[in-house]
């Protein structure tokens, strides 16, 4: 539809230079005219537009006068305007200030985030952008919670030398709900939050309580935010019930970091309006593979299945199909699925329980690639040479018929152990296929220098009351590692594919090490003597030397533990600036887009593509992708906190039943105040500290990660094996106290320990 021109009159109250009367040539200039034409039918100057004149005008400028800039004065426009407005700045793209005046964030000197709370009241704003955190102190946190997103003002430096600032606006309230344990006061309630990185009690006015009782957890409904002079006001909207209650730790969990577990109507309507068979209009313009042998391989207790892969050799190397669950074709963009799934941004997966993204009669059912039916898929069909390298590849909607439900377990019994019985005769020749791929693709990984770092996962095993019978190593078999690399080869294929073709998307980012953590790191090694090449611009393969290096040394553990803690967390950002981790210079996820969000934005990216679509033409701009890949990096933080708190609380409770049992663990943290210790077989983690240590003076060495004793010269350093006794269990605080039992890894030491000096000048701890 041809777009709107808009006559112009002069505003009240505002001289309009004769220059700008006559500017009616945005839409000639609007770098997304046509997207914008395509969603609304008087469409208004882009964001992308606003931004750009507002950084040409060089000054903030009021409502009104971009209003007359862009020649917009009919009511509907000016309407349509203000929104757009106010969209921005709620996402932080434009900040207001005192006067009325809007400009972009980076010309006011201004920094945008998300708020990091600490336990001890102050907190951190974590930039969109990268760059610093910045501290705020207690005194700013008042106003703010954990999960906000803010604008702040750098102030200065804190005494550590951190950016600090000074919170100029909350863009966006994390907490509508809060859960926590209720605490009758004598004309009032207190409910004291469960996540301890909120730091404020909620007010629950008399009457606002319900059916709570003292010492019960509670939902509370916010009703007033925080405020610089005044505590968060809230009413009791539900009664979880006593904090010891079986399984009530998970939704005490989901409802503390605020993870979306109630489905909309609107969602589930739709959902049900789907149906549970393909739909016979979605087979056309669909490659039939419904013929190929494609297999789904997954854990024993997979309920979803994602992807389903088929390798046939070929004269030069394989072929090889990865076909993944089209969630495309049954989420529309802005339908009340697509809104739902967005806030969740990922499944949340808890012992025993999962929060999916998307309703389970999409995630397990019409999505989910189950065995001997047809489904819908978007398939990346490539070739990979013997050097493991993709040297053709092609993406396409697609029809399959999964031939065989395969598990990890199936899959390694055969190809480890020639266990032919362990899966179907027909299926074995493809096995042994992409068994032979896979040797390719993990050569070329370590030719790349990709980092390989020996983690264990875990599996807790629940009883008939979902009580922790036991927590078991989950170990990996060459199935995991074969699937892994098939997964990997198809994101960066799509990835390659998007760049290629310009398209605002979202990158799977993992960046390198800051500066400061590289220093840290090389004087570590350096003390082991170590070093770790590369310069000041380090690549993957100069950490894959030094692990290499490190294999058999007595303290390759510790070596590996301080590699992987000075690397920074992946993250989603439409800037693809590559995955340091992986080696690899283009990366997405498109793997996964029953679970994640970021999958399905990648796969929408792709089919707009094959549609003949153009960037410009797409349902998301840059400046979206932007917020969206902030929002989904969030959710998945969000979701990692909450399965760890149950973690923690579960194996809290396991070790009640063991106070004054000794274990036997190792060191996975030293601080000032004390030793963390990881217990064998429970991998439970807990404190000894300082003061249980023996009767010295202990000085922390945070180069060396350890503690040294002053008198005695004995060492407590990371990695070291010791033996503990359970002391304490504080389940509330999730919080578990040993002594030692015989530190059987701590050693003495001729080295002075790190600030010996004059007495009156040692800080001690005892």
């Amino acid at each position: 539809m041809p777009a709107r021109v808009f006559e112009i009159a002069r505003p009240k109250g505002v001289n309009v230079p004769k220059k700008a009367a006559n500017r009616n040539d945005w839409q000639q200039r609007d770098p997304a005219l046509k997207r914008e034409q395509q969603r609304y039918e008087h469409p208004v100057p882009s964001r992308e537009l606003i931004l750009q004149d507002l950084q040409k005008q060089g000054r903030p400028m009021t409502r009104k006068q971009l209003a007359n800039h862009f020649g917009l004065t009919v009511e509907a426009a000016g309407k349509a305007l203000d929104t757009r407005i106010a969209a921005m700045l709620r996402d932080g793209q434009l900040v207001e200030n005192r006067r009325g005046a809007l400009g972009p964030l980076e010309r006011m000197d201004l920094v945008r985030g998300r708020v990091q709370g600490h336990r001890d009241g102050f907190g951190f704003l974590i930039p969109d952008e990268p760059g610093e955190d910045v501290f705020l102190n207690p005194r700013q946190m008042r106003e703010l919670m954990h999960g906000d997103r803010a604008v702040v003002r750098i102030t200065g430096s804190d005494n550590r030398g951190r950016r600090e600032g000074r919170v100029v606006d909350v863009l966006e309230r994390a907490h509508t709900r809060i859960v926590g344990r209720y605490s009758r006061q004598n004309n009032f309630g207190l409910v004291i939050p469960d996540n301890s990185r909120i730091q404020h009690d909620i007010v629950v006015p008399d009457g606002e309580q319900g059916d709570a009782r003292d010492g019960q957890v509670v939902t509370v409904e916010l009703v007033e935010p925080p405020r610089k002079r005044g505590q968060p006001t809230g009413r009791v909207i539900e009664v979880l019930g006593e904090h010891l209650d079986p399984g009530l730790e998970i939704d005490i969990a989901v409802r503390a970091h605020g993870i979306p577990h109630e489905w909309p109507e609107e969602a589930l309507a739709q959902a049900r309006s789907i149906g549970d068979v393909v739909p016979a209009e979605h087979y056309a313009n669909r490659v039939d593979l419904r013929d190929l042998p494609l297999v789904t391989i997954d854990g024993e207790d997979a309920k979803d299945f994602d992807d389903a892969v088929h390798c046939a050799p070929t004269a030069k190397g394989w072929k090889l199909w990865v076909a993944i669950a089209d969630v495309s074709a049954y989420v529309a963009v802005d339908s009340p699925l697509d809104a739902e799934a967005q806030s969740r941004g990922t499944s949340v997966y808890f012992p025993g329980h999962v929060v999916p993204m998307l309703p389970e009669a999409l995630s397990n059912g019409l999505c989910s690639l189950n065995p001997k039916v047809d489904r819908l898929c978007m398939v990346c069909e490539m070739q990979i040479n013997a050097e493991g390298e993709t040297t053709k590849s092609s993406f396409y909607p697609a029809v399959i018929n999964s031939h065989a439900r395969l598990t990890y377990t199936q899959v390694g019994a055969y190809l480890e152990h020639g266990d032919h019985k362990a899966v179907p005769a027909a299926i074995a020749p493809h096995l042994d296929s992409l068994e032979g791929l896979f040797n390719a693709l993990f050569a070329a990984r370590r030719r790349r220098g990709a980092i390989e770092f020996d983690s264990t996962e875990t599996r807790i095993v629940f009883n008939e009351q979902r009580k922790i019978d036991r927590i078991e190593p989950v170990s990996r078999n060459v199935a995991h590692r074969l699937i892994e690399e098939c997964m990997i080869a198809a994101n960066v294929t799509a990835a390659r594919f998007l760049a290629r073709k310009k398209m605002p998307t979202l990158y799977r980012v993992h960046p390198g090490p800051e500066a400061d953590r590289l220093q840290e790191l090389r004087d570590f090694l350096a003390e082991r003597g170590l070093s770790l090449g590369g310069g000041s611009d380090p690549e993957p393969r100069h950490f894959a030397r030094v692990l290499e290096l490190a294999g058999a040394r007595e303290d390759a553990r510790l070596i590996q533990t301080v590699l992987m803690r000075s690397l920074t967390r992946a993250v989603y950002t439409p800037d693809n600036s590559g995955h340091f981790g992986l080696a690899l210079e283009h990366y997405a996820h498109f793997t996964s887009p029953i679970r994640r969000y970021p999958d399905l934005l990648v796969h929408r990216a792709i089919r707009h593509v094959l549609d003949g679509g153009t960037p410009d033409q797409f349902d998301y701009s840059g400046a979206a992708m932007e917020a969206l890949g902030a929002g989904c990096s969030a959710a998945e933080s969000r979701a990692d906190e909450a399965t760890r708190d149950v973690d923690d609380w579960l194996k809290c409770e396991y070790m009640r039943d063991h106070l004054g049992e000794e274990f036997g663990g190792i060191i996975t943290g030293v601080t000032p105040f004390g030793l963390f210790v990881e217990i064998d077989d429970v991998y439970a983690s807990g404190l000894i500290h300082v003061s249980s240590l023996q009767n010295d003076y202990y000085h922390f060495d945070a180069t060396a990660h350890r503690l040294q004793g002053e008198r005695s010269g004995m060492v407590h350093r990371l990695a070291d094996r010791v033996r503990v006794k359970v002391a304490r269990v504080d389940l509330d605080e999730r919080k578990i106290d040993f002594e030692p039992a015989g530190l059987g890894g701590a050693r003495k030491s001729s080295a002075k320990p790190a600030g010996r000096g004059p007495r009156k000048q040692r800080k001690k701890r005892r």
